[in-house]
């Protein structure tokens, strides 16, 4: 970058205030998973799926109102192979009403249309399922945040991989607690979408690491924190186009992309705003709480025994 166009901004003159206000978002998220939890989807709780046939396509807005003006809560309503093919799922726990169940979907489903509505297959799917999925996804979180401490230590230094994951995890908890203080349906895409954002502030996190090491080994004559200042400037315009490039399509996807990908966007905006944050406040400064220095990465030079023995 250009030293004339690089911003001078005292990132790390305002770390102990954004800890502070880290720690009050994890806690706060923490407390309300625990007394309000997550309002999960049909994907952890089980229900029916009903796949419907139209005479011509439908308006799938109009099924999903409908729905919900019969008291389905938060059906999902998606096109299935041909445009009048759809397919409904809806949260039901109790598979013994099941017939009931559909005969009460497919009533309200023909208020949508004046022509024949056919059913082509009905399903309960029970939580067990839901239970599942829920180990499944914790288990594949854990085995990424043991895969990326173990590619931060061999990749720079094990205090690095410690504000890495340190930060991973900030963000993995404000997002969760997020979605359990708004009570927005939790499913597998928005599980999808915390996989993503871990990616995503990965590489936020490891761009910035990158930019300290060269600099301790450039700056020798500075301290820690005018060389952890310095390289968050240099990577800030690169850091800003691409978080508004994402959060511009994000945005388009929100609003533009349909009930379907809602939470999914949803946690994605959430995801890069506070993946940005963690990677200056959260992965930087752990590092200077770890008093990281020029020791940890400059290698020393080793002597040559056979120079050494000279006279």
């Amino acid at each position: 970058m250009n030293p004339k166009t690089q911003t001078n901004i005292n990132f790390m003159g305002h770390r102990k205030l954004a800890m502070i206000i880290s720690a009050v978002l994890v806690v706060l998220s923490i407390a309300s998973i625990a007394t309000r939890g997550l309002n999960y989807g049909l994907d952890f709780t089980g229900g029916t799926l009903v796949q419907v046939s139209y005479e011509t396509a439908p308006d799938l807005e109009v099924v999903r109102s409908a729905l919900v003006d019969a008291g389905f809560g938060s059906p999902v309503v998606q096109s299935f192979g041909e445009d009048t093919e759809v397919l409904i799922r809806i949260r039901s726990e109790d598979a013994s009403a099941e017939v009931e169940f559909a005969l009460a979907v497919m009533a309200a489903l023909q208020t949508t249309t004046d022509g024949p509505i056919v059913k082509q297959r009905e399903e309960f799917v029970g939580p067990q399922v839901g239970d599942e999925l829920t180990n499944k996804g914790g288990v594949a979180m854990l085995f990424a945040l043991i895969c990326i401490l173990i590619y931060i230590i061999m990749r720079f230094q094990w205090k690095f991989s410690i504000g890495a994951v340190l930060a991973l995890i900030h963000d993995v908890i404000i997002i969760v607690g997020f979605f359990s203080v708004t009570q927005v349906e939790f499913d597998l895409t928005v599980l999808a979408a915390l996989l993503a954002i871990i990616g995503y502030s990965l590489n936020d996190t490891i761009v910035v690491y990158d930019r300290i090491r060269e600099n301790f080994r450039t700056m020798r004559k500075v301290d820690s924190v005018t060389i952890f200042n310095t390289s968050i400037n240099q990577m800030l315009a690169r850091t800003i186009m691409t978080s508004l490039t994402t959060l511009l399509v994000l945005t388009s996807l929100l609003f533009l992309g349909g009930e379907i990908i809602h939470s999914f966007a949803e946690a994605l905006i959430v995801g890069v705003i506070i993946g940005t944050y963690s990677s200056i406040y959260i992965a930087a400064t752990t590092l200077l709480f770890l008093d990281v220095n020029k020791f940890d990465l400059i290698e020393e030079k080793k002597s040559d025994p056979a120079l050494d023995a000279m006279p």
